[in-house]
């Protein structure tokens, strides 16, 4: 053996001492290990290519599971094998990658675990008799990590009739919010985990005629005669004469007699408009809200002698009821024989006001016009006619921009019946997926905008007090408004025309706006908010300011986008997504 040793190390000694040829024999030698190395390293490199290509497509596989309710494992495995496939693009040359979900892991109510894998053939590690080597990868996606109250503040407003190539802003809106609606249901790990209430808005909220005999509904301005009828007339006296009889006492007024209203400022000497003040409404004929309008006071049927006054243009003292309906009539009783004198001088006449009530004496400048005296009282409709609309609530208080539960001191929400009283009443928060549906394509474009109402709705269906009442916010539970509008704001209870935007009007409906949102805000409600601009009208600096942060805030301009931005946001809020 000895022997053996000493006969090997001089054979080494020599090798290491000869100088032919040993350089490139010394680099064939070193050749293998390199080629190898250089070999392996490439197929590794293949391999952590298509584990990055097979990670990002198990990944959509994942979210596609997550976003799913009622799967079993083996309906989760077969999607998640359909995802995954639609997203992979890398190597396919040894068959398709395969996608499993392991015992363990699937949990219908939280969480999914999904395996890929697959043997990618080798090139330079051939040599070594390597075919092919195994590429990996998992993922977990896990949802309803918490317990969720949102509020969907949508915009109905007229211009949502409007829209693009794609279709009209309330048919994307529908459409979006219903596959909102499905990825917040999916959510809920359990009935209830996930509540959803939904407020239509225009300039009005709709709570329901159900609620007509609620406590928390104002009745005040909703059964107000108009303010100036019988107090804004100069009374015209026997003993009197005026050379410009402009105004006569509303007791001249009554059965056959011409409508006492005018919507115009009046004009003509003598003439029976002169003698009337405008209040921007007319007579109709009866004391409902869709009675067509009259020019003479009914004197027979009915309604003899009601002096119904239809809608108010605003425009003449009463801006504040603006566009709508006055719920009642006057009725007239004669006053026994007591006579109102209505003109007189040589040109006097009972111009206006019937033969059966009125008649002239006398000549000259001492001719006198006198007609029957009236006795008016002020019959309110019966609340059953009520529409089920809420206009903003008292603004002395700032009652429109809280959440303050109405009693004996703060005022409540104000019943009106507006032109056009939007027709989709608001849904109180709760989790009837169908219900919700349903009251998402019953919306309709209707008037015009008010941001602020439907704001201060929507924080209300999240807060625990009436007219909603949803119960007290359970442990772990988030609260989110998601408001979307295609248009600046135009109009509300006190301010706007409905149409002028950028006016000091429309910069009072946006200050209620901002603060109502901060105020929403600072109850630790986070607000999403959503511009969707196809008209073009610039920047919604309202909406905007109305988001929680600038990542919240998104100004779309096309009604496709919108359904992708519900998604986005639907993902985000209930947090199905990949954690590892």
């Amino acid at each position: 053996m000895v022997q053996r040793l000493r006969s090997l190390t001089s054979l080494l000694r020599g090798f290491l001492a000869a100088r032919g040829g040993n350089v490139a024999m010394m680099f064939g030698i070193a050749l293998v290990p390199i080629t190898i190395a250089a070999g392996a390293g490439l197929d590794y490199a293949r391999g952590a290519v298509v584990r990055q290509q097979m990670s990002t497509a198990l990944d959509a596989a994942a979210l596609a599971v997550g976003s799913t309710t009622g799967l079993t494992q083996a309906t989760a495995e077969a999607l998640a094998r359909k995802y995954f496939e639609a997203n992979y693009a890398g190597d396919k040359s040894n068959g398709t990658p395969t996608v499993t979900i392991g015992s363990g892991g699937f949990n219908s109510s939280g969480s999914v675990k999904i395996d890929v894998s697959y043997n990618l053939p080798t090139t330079l590690l051939k040599v070594m008799g390597k075919t092919s080597m195994p590429v990996t990868t998992s993922t977990t996606v896990v949802w309803g990590q918490s317990k969720l109250w949102v509020a969907l503040v949508l915009d109905n407003s007229g211009s949502m009739r409007n829209g693009d190539s794609s279709g009209t802003q309330m048919d994307a809106l529908q459409n979006a919010s219903k596959q909102l609606l499905t990825i917040l249901q999916n959510a809920s790990a359990s009935a209830g985990d996930v509540k959803v209430s939904i407020v239509p808005f225009d300039v009005t909220v709709n709570v329901g005629t159900s609620n007509v005999n609620a406590s928390w509904i104002d009745w005040t301005d909703w059964e107000a005669p108009p303010k100036y009828p019988g107090t804004d007339y100069d009374y015209a006296m026997d003993n009197q004469y005026s050379d410009n009889p402009n105004k006569v006492s509303f007791e001249a007024w009554g059965p056959g007699d011409e409508c006492p209203f005018v919507t115009t400022n009046s004009s003509g000497w003598w003439s029976s408009q002169s003698r009337k003040s405008p209040y921007g409404f007319l007579c109709t004929s009866g004391p409902s809200n869709n009675a067509g309008t009259v020019e003479t006071i009914p004197s027979s049927g009915s309604y003899k002698g009601y002096i119904c006054p239809g809608i108010d243009s605003g425009d003449y003292g009463n801006s504040d009821h603006r566009d709508r309906y006055y719920n009642g009539c006057y009725t007239s009783v004669a006053n026994k024989n007591k006579k109102i004198l209505v003109a007189q001088g040589s040109n006097a006449t009972c111009d206006g006001f019937s033969s059966s009530n009125c008649s002239c004496s006398g000549s000259g400048n001492g001719k006198k016009c006198r007609t029957q005296r009236w006795t008016h009282t002020w019959v309110k409709n019966n609340r059953s006619t009520w529409g089920g609309c809420i206009m903003d609530r008292d603004k002395d208080n700032d009652y429109d921009i809280s959440n303050t539960t109405p009693n004996t001191t703060a005022k409540g929400f104000p019943a009106t019946n507006p032109e056009d009283c939007l027709g989709t009443t608001v849904s109180s928060l709760g989790y009837d997926w169908s219900a919700l549906t349903n009251k998402i394509d019953a919306m309709s474009p209707n008037s015009a905008t008010n941001q602020a109402i439907g704001m201060a709705h929507g924080w209300q269906t999240l807060t625990d007090s009436t007219p909603y009442s949803p119960g007290a916010v359970p442990a772990n539970t988030s609260r989110y408004i998601i408001i979307l509008s295609d248009g600046l704001n135009t109009k509300n209870r006190w301010w706007g025309n409905g149409s002028s935007t950028g006016t000091s009007d429309t910069d009072l409906i946006d200050d209620r706006m901002d603060k109502v949102c901060a105020a929403a805000k600072a109850d630790g409600i986070t607000v999403y908010s959503i511009f969707l601009n196809i008209s073009s009208q610039g920047n919604s600096e309202a909406l905007e300011d109305c988001a929680s942060d600038s990542t919240k805030y998104f100004a779309l301009t096309s009604t496709d986008a919108v359904v992708t931005t519900f998604q986005q946001i639907g993902q985000s809020i209930t947090n199905v997504r990949v954690s590892k």
